[in-house]
């Protein structure tokens, strides 16, 4: 009983990022990779018992350009954790200093690290999810659609993913954050090719793992049409693709607790059926 309050009170309490906190079955900053002279760390909470387990690999969210492993992803740390699964949180480079691809590279070694890794945190390389929210939702959709060998997973969920980098752009008529993922400063003709080439949307193929999208249908920030896109494209390609819709929902799903939503349930029956 103490355990479990303990860890609700640790997963519902907001921390900086330069913070740690402790949770049993938790190891932090563990360094997944080194690109130049930057460290990249990971979290990694391992349930007791012999495993191996169904894992899933967080990747968060801030507009490619803020964030680390601990934010906006937080509200999904509790309900993996009591499910049974193994999990990561991980830190990727950021726009504007570091430019594409550095944050897709970052994220494909996490994937490759975790299954070299695989015996000490009890990883089923064959179970493998890749859950990432807006930013970082895009981020696990490209390794979904992109990925092959050593970087491909069983599973993706994408949360309020901006897919279609370009109509983001064309929302806002300006680059904003992405002009730094891209190293461009002006919304012309060269930019939408960039946008275009580096959008999960125009990679789509068939044979890829099955994705489940959760989008909230108020959210201003990513439009829920582009999830709907999504997996209209997805489907057609021959690909297994399925959205849940939170009523109410806007960008960032630490505001649906109000909603009375039950999407952290949901995410939790299809992780399982699709991991079995």
């Amino acid at each position: 009983m103490k355990s479990a309050l303990l860890l609700a009170l640790l997963l519902t309490t907001a921390l900086p990022a330069a913070d740690t906190f402790t949770l049993p079955g938790l190891k932090q900053d563990i360094e997944f990779a080194k690109a130049g002279d930057v460290s990249l760390t990971l979290d990694a909470y391992v349930p007791e018992g012999e495993g191996p387990f169904a894992t899933c690999i967080l990747v968060h969210g801030g507009g490619f350009t803020k964030g680390d492993k601990h934010s906006f992803i937080k509200p999904l740390f509790e309900p993996l954790s009591k499910a049974g699964f193994t999990w990561f949180t991980i830190n990727y480079r950021l726009a504007p200093q570091h430019a594409w691809p550095a944050c897709a590279d970052d994220v494909a070694s996490a994937i490759k690290w975790v299954k070299a890794h695989a015996a000490e945190y009890k990883v089923d390389v064959k179970r493998i999810a890749l859950i990432g929210e807006s930013a970082g939702g895009h981020l696990v959709s490209w390794a979904g659609v992109t990925g092959q060998g050593d970087t491909r997973v069983a599973a993706v969920v994408p949360f309020y993913a901006p897919h279609d980098l370009v109509v983001q752009a064309e929302r806002r008529k300006a680059l904003g954050g992405l002009g730094g993922l891209i190293g461009m400063e002006e919304l012309n003709d060269a930019a939408r090719k960039r946008l275009a080439e580096i959008s999960p949307l125009n990679h789509i193929q068939g044979g890829l793992p099955p994705f489940m999208q959760i989008h909230g249908d108020k959210d201003e920030t990513v439009p829920l049409s582009q999830s709907v896109n999504f997996e209209t494209k997805t489907k057609a390609a021959g690909n297994s693709c399925e959205t849940i819709v939170v009523p109410g929902g806007i960008h960032g799903m630490g505001g649906w607790e109000k909603l009375g939503s039950d999407y952290q349930k949901q995410l939790i029956e299809w992780l399982r059926k699709t991991l079995k």
